[in-house]
């Protein structure tokens, strides 16, 4: 059987943390800029990551499908 997870825990040494936060935000503030609503099935891609340095900028943000933008980082070498 597995183990449970502990979501408090998880939460408030993961998803609590300042940094977290501020990522969490720069993804919903680009979800508003470009218009998509609660419930619609679309993502935001973020051309170059915010992780990799890149920002909430119209010009690197585009609409996508969400099985496009989940299948993005698997790209085979």
């Amino acid at each position: 059987m597995p183990k449970k997870r502990n979501y408090k825990k998880e939460y408030a040494q993961y998803h609590a943390r300042p940094e977290q936060r501020k990522r969490r935000s720069m993804r919903n503030m680009a979800r508003r800029k470009m218009g998509l609503k609660v419930g619609d099935p679309r993502e935001v891609d973020h051309k170059k990551p915010l992780s990799k340095g890149g920002s909430n900028k119209r010009s690197n943000l585009r609409v996508v499908s969400r099985k496009t933008n989940r299948k993005k980082g698997n790209r085979s070498r």
